[in-house]
């Protein structure tokens, strides 16, 4: 009988932190969205969005994007193609977790 690991080895690490997760989700739902927007959905502050969503583009997992609106700086966040395999991936794992095991392994 082959041994299988337990979906939690799929869970992707950077994930871990509740606003990571959050901002993922939230990526995952638009195209894009700006900073401000960001900020104000996921209820926190300008340098905590900031640390976090750099730690993701840093992962290659968030595309970070400064333009100009105007003379009016501005900034935009979404997800990479490998941010978008990752997330699914993600949500992959944690349904498989929430489903539980088809058989649990028998006692010896």
């Amino acid at each position: 009988m082959a041994i299988q690991s337990h979906p939690r080895s799929q869970l992707n690490p950077a994930f871990n932190n509740p606003l990571r997760f959050s901002l993922m989700a939230t990526l995952a739902g638009v195209h894009d969205i700006t900073f401000r927007q960001a900020r104000e959905y996921l209820e926190t502050t300008d340098p905590t969005l900031s640390k976090h969503s750099s730690a993701l583009e840093e992962l290659g997992l968030v595309n970070v994007k400064k333009s100009f609106v105007g003379k009016k700086p501005q900034t935009s966040l979404s997800l990479t193609r490998e941010g978008r395999q990752a997330w699914n991936a993600h949500l992959t794992a944690l349904r498989t977790i929430a489903e539980g095991p088809d058989s649990l392994p028998d006692d010896a």
